[in-house]
């Protein structure tokens, strides 16, 4: 099942193709929201290469993403983003949902 209420940038499209490059297989990003964290909740990220049976995907330029339908609702609006800053790189949401997050950007609440 594919989904909208999420999206994927562009930059991390490239970011998965090109992890899944290096590892010579496809790869899909998993990103739940868990209980947890300085905020409330966090997200977890996990490279994987099998869909469950509750996974939506969001798909960009022939890559995809998946989350479960119970983190889904904590996404609504969201984009899935990649970036690359001095600080380093990584995934990140941009939840339109979350009230307040912590300094690392993992956590959040609502």
């Amino acid at each position: 099942m594919t989904t909208t209420d999420v999206t994927l940038s562009e930059s991390a499209a490239q970011r998965i193709r090109a992890i899944g490059q290096a590892e010579g297989r496809d790869v899909m990003l998993r990103v739940a929201v868990e209980g947890g964290g300085c905020s409330g909740f966090q997200y977890q990220f996990d490279l994987v290469d099998e869909v469950q049976d509750d996974d939506l995907r969001v798909e960009r330029n022939g890559v995809a993403a998946l989350v479960d339908t119970v983190s889904l609702p904590f996404l609504k609006g969201s984009e899935i983003d990649f970036v690359d800053e001095l600080a380093g790189a990584e995934f990140r949401v941009r939840n339109p949902n979350a009230k307040s997050s912590c300094g690392c950007g993992v956590s959040f609440s609502i």
